[in-house]
C-alpha cells in the first residue's frame, strides 16, 4: 500500500495583508500530480485544512475541490483529520456525501469513522470504532488498520484531565491522556495489516515556527513520541510546520509540515510531503518529496543603506519571492523611496528601518506638564526612532490632531499623550 501524508494546508490564510489562494491552488495542483503519478493507495491530511473556524468560500470551495481530485472518482481513499485551526463541525459538513466517494472526514478524537456509510466500489470500511479504523482498498492486497486523533484539546476530549492546575501536572496528565488513547487503540493492529497513525499533536522533540500560531505549543499540550504504538508502520503527524521526522519516536513519525511558507521565520526552508509504501511485516519505506509550489519568503538586509536595496531591486534579486526588508539608514525613509522600492519589485511586503545612531542620548525624566502636544510627538518620535520627524509627518499628524478635537466638540486632548 502507498500512502501520501500532507498537512496543515492552512486554506484562506493570507501574508501581511496578501491573499495567497492562488498559490495554495497551485500547491493542490502539484499534490493531485504527486498522488497520480506516485500511484498513491491512501490520502493522509493530518488537521488544520482551513486557517480559521469560519473559512472563506474561497477556502472552503479549494478543499472540496481537492478532496474530490485526490480521490480520483473513488479509486484512492482520502482521510482527513481536523486540526487545532478547524472547527470540527463545519469539517466534517459534507460528511454524508464525501463517505459516498470513500472521503472520511473526521473533526473529534473520538469520531468513529463508520458514522456514515461508504457507499464505493473500489473502498470499503471493514470494521471501525471511536478512534479507529480498518479499511480495504480493492486494488491493495492488504487492508490497512488506521488510528485516528483529530486534535485532542481538552475541551474536545470532553473530559477534565486534572484538578492540578499547574504546568507540570497539566502536563503530565495530558501525556497520560494521548498515551492511554494511543495503549488502548494500538491493539486494533495487527500482523497482516499496514499499520498507521494520523495525529494533530504537537511531540515533543518536534521543531517549531513561528507560524503555528497557538497558545498551545511547546506548554501544556506536549506528548511524549514514546506514546506512539511501537508496531505502527508509520505515523502521519500534523501541526507542527518544517517538514521533520520525530526522533525517539516508538515508531517512523513524521511532520509533513506546511505546504507554503507562511511566516518569515519559515524564509528558506524546504517544503515537502511524505509517500509512504508499507506492507505487513516489512519496514516502511518513506520517501521525501519536495514542493515547488508558491512564492518562496526571503529576507533583505541592507546594512549599506536604500542604495544596496535598490541595486538588488534593479538587478532583479528573488523576483518571484515575498520580501521582508531591512534597511540600516541614518535617517527616516521617505514615502518616494518606499514606492520606487515597491515599484521596482512588487514582492516587498515591509520595508524596515533600522535607524543607526551614532550618539546614544541619556534621557532624564523631565515634567511634560504644559508641553504641547506637537512638542510631545516631537520627543517621542525621536526616542522611538533616533531621528528628528520630518515636517510632512508632523502636518499629517497635527491634521490627524485637529479632526480629532473638531470631533470631539474641542476638547483638550493633550493629557492623553505620556
Amino acid at each position: 500500500m502507498r500512502i501520501l501524508h500532507t498537512s496543515d494546508w492552512h486554506l484562506g490564510r493570507m501574508l501581511e495583508n496578501i491573499n495567497r489562494i492562488d498559490e495554495q491552488k497551485q500547491f493542490i495542483d502539484e499534490l493531485c500530480y504527486i498522488a497520480d503519478h506516485g500511484v498513491v493507495d491512501l490520502v493522509l491530511v493530518a488537521g488544520d485544512i482551513f486557517d480559521t473556524y469560519n473559512p472563506s468560500s474561497a477556502a472552503e470551495e479549494l478543499f472540496y475541490n481537492a478532496v474530490e481530485r485526490l480521490n480520483d472518482g473513488g479509486k484512492r481513499a482520502v482521510i482527513v483529520i481536523a486540526g487545532n485551526h478547524d472547527s470540527p463541525e463545519r469539517l466534517c459538513a459534507a460528511s454524508a456525501l464525501a463517505y459516498k466517494n470513500g472521503i472520511i472526514l473526521l473533526g473529534y478524537p473520538a469520531s468513529d469513522p463508520g458514522a456514515y456509510k461508504v457507499d464505493c466500489e473500489n473502498i470499503n470500511l471493514v470494521e471501525s470504532g471511536p478512534g479507529w479504523m480498518e479499511i480495504n482498498i480493492k486494488r491493495c492486497e492488504h487492508n490497512a488498520v488506521l488510528l485516528t486523533l483529530p486534535y485532542p484539546s481538552e475541551s474536545r476530549l470532553e473530559q477534565i484531565l486534572s484538578i492540578d492546575c499547574t504546568e507540570e501536572g497539566l502536563q503530565q496528565a495530558y501525556a497520560d491522556k494521548i498515551g492511554s488513547i494511543f495503549a488502548r487503540l494500538g491493539c486494533k493492529f495487527r500482523d497482516d495489516t499496514v499499520n498507521l497513525v494520523t495525529a494533530h499533536i504537537f511531540l515533543r522533540g518536534g521543531k517549531e515556527s513561528e507560524s503555528e500560531r497557538t497558545l498551545q505549543v511547546g506548554g501544556a499540550m506536549t506528548v511524549d513520541p514514546c506514546s506512539l504504538p511501537s508496531n505502527a508502520h508509520y505515523a502521519a503527524l500534523g501541526h507542527l510546520h518544517r517538514p521533520q521526522e520525530v526522533k525517539n519516536a516508538s515508531c517512523p513519525a513524521y511532520y509533513s509540515g506546511s505546504p507554503l511558507a507562511y511566516s518569515f521565520s519559515e524564509a528558506d526552508y524546504c517544503k515537502a510531503v511524505y509517500i509512504v509504501e508499507a506492507f505487513p511485516g516489512k519496514e516502511a519505506k518513506i520517501e521525501e518529496v519536495f514542493l515547488n509550489c508558491g512564492r518562496p519568503l526571503r529576507k533583505w538586509s541592507a546594512k549599506n543603506g536604500i542604495e544596496e536595496a535598490l541595486r538588488w531591486c534593479e538587478e532583479g534579486r528573488d523576483c518571484n519571492a515575498w520580501i521582508d526588508l531591512e534597511i540600516y539608514t541614518d535617517r527616516v525613509l521617505t514615502m518616494e523611496e518606499q514606492k520606487l522600492l515597491r515599484e521596482l519589485n512588487q514582492g516587498i511586503i515591509n520595508i524596515r528601518p533600522v535607524i543607526k545612531c551614532e550618539i546614544e542620548e541619556v534621557i532624564e525624566y523631565e515634567n511634560r506638564e504644559g508641553k504641547k502636544i506637537d512638542e510631545l510627538f516631537r520627543e517621542y518620535y525621536k526616542f522611538k526612532t533616533g531621528t528628528e520627524i520630518s515636517e510632512e509627518l508632523m502636518e499629517a499628524f497635527l491634521e490627524i490632531i485637529n479632526t480629532d478635537e473638531e470631533e470631539n466638540g474641542g476638547e483638550d486632548i493633550a493629557s492623553e499623550v505620556s
